[in-house]
């Protein structure tokens, strides 16, 4: 009887080394939208496409700076679908070029006029994933978000999402003739290849697959195609959780003690740490390696 048991907690060990959850949430809401869809038909298809596909919730990282009448009207239709809105900044900084004053007072100002927001939530992600270039930059920001009930909405999944839309949108304005399943392929094949590849890494240097959180942007691609990324990630065994879920990883509370000018996002940071030196941006993060492939892929099919 002990054998047995032994081997059905070895067997739980493993299946839970291996479970492999995944949240989904979009940076720079309400971006420009002035291509293929306007900003509310955008808003509208993709929280439809989320519905379908049955994804109970998302976070919408969000630059304040844009809430005029139209901006306002596309987060309202976030929120009132049970999506998160949270904290972008007021203005996007980058914060490797301002002063840890300025750049407080622009997180601060984006947190007074996001909170008109139902669904608001107090999660802040740095634009870039730049957190700070020198230790007292990183630990100023670091004591700002405490003091304010503030979680760092850290990334373990990058991608180069934003530059396969403007692939897209070039191509468009253009007047290519743009076949749209081949244009879903590209796209669906980019992020699982990144996917798959952060989460190795992850299994790697952590022994399991965390709670991960995937970074996209709010954009026309986003719109036209998270659909088919989520049917593609349930084949491959993910399961789809809340960015709440995914915060509640141990992960959460690691802090990187060097000064990074540039994240790779978590595990990245946490590869680093443990002594990893290349390949902590996947080959996919390349603008020139996109638009080779894109032009191979999508335009000359």
């Amino acid at each position: 009887m002990r054998k047995i048991l032994l081997t059905i907690l070895l067997l739980l060990t493993v299946f839970l080394s291996e479970a492999k959850e995944i949240a989904i949430t979009f940076d720079d809401s309400p971006r420009s939208a002035s291509g293929y869809f306007d900003g509310p038909t955008r808003a509208k298809k993709l929280v439809a496409e989320l519905k379908e596909h049955n994804v109970e919730q998302v976070a919408f990282f969000s630059v304040s700076k844009r809430l005029d009448a139209e901006g306002i009207e596309r987060l309202n239709t976030y929120s009132e679908a049970g999506h998160i809105i949270s904290n972008h900044t007021h203005s996007h900084p980058d914060f490797n070029q301002l002063s840890l004053q300025d750049y407080s007072k622009d997180f601060l100002l984006a947190d007074v006029k996001l909170q008109q927001f139902n669904n608001f939530r107090k999660l802040f992600r740095f634009p870039y994933l730049r957190e700070g270039n020198t230790a007292e930059k990183r630990d100023g920001m670091r004591k700002l978000l405490n003091k304010h009930g503030y979680k760092n909405a850290y990334i373990t999944l990058n991608n180069y999402d934003w530059y396969i839309e403007s692939l897209f949108q070039n191509a468009v304005k253009e007047g290519h003739d743009i076949d749209m399943e081949k244009m879903s392929q590209f796209y669906v094949q980019l992020l699982i290849e990144s996917i798959e590849y952060y989460d190795e890494m992850a299994q790697e240097h952590l022994g399991r697959s965390p709670k991960h959180v995937l970074l996209l942007h709010e954009m026309d691609i986003s719109a036209l195609f998270i659909g088919d990324l989520v049917k593609e990630l349930r084949i491959r065994g993910w399961n789809i959780i809340t960015p709440d879920e995914a915060y509640s990883d141990d992960i959460a509370k690691y802090k990187v003690d060097r000064v990074l000018k540039f994240n790779p996002g978590r595990i990245g940071e946490i590869a680093l740490v443990n002594g990893q030196r290349k390949g902590l941006w996947h080959k996919n993060l390349d603008e020139r390696y996109l638009e080779k492939l894109f032009m191979q892929q999508v335009i000359n099919h």
